[in-house]
């Protein structure tokens, strides 16, 4: 089964980790966002990331395990 990809357009330079995972509808809190970063279920451009705070850029993927992948871009 392939994983889903979407698109998430940010109209600023840089976001949050975890806001990004709630714009996009994966979280509805920060805390929901911040135990699911903390528990290593997320992927920053193949990488394993817990810092909730990670600043994203247009063109990075991030990749909620086995679930979906989110590719940030410009608005």
């Amino acid at each position: 089964m392939k994983m889903e990809e979407r698109s998430v357009a940010i109209s600023t330079e840089t976001i949050k980790l975890e806001q990004l995972l709630k714009l996009a509808g994966i979280t509805d809190t920060g805390g929901q966002a911040k135990i699911l970063i903390q528990a290593g279920e997320v992927l920053v451009n193949g990488s394993e990331e817990r810092r909730r705070g990670r600043q994203l850029r247009v063109g990075d993927l991030v990749e909620v395990k086995g679930k979906v992948q989110l590719r940030v871009a410009a608005r």
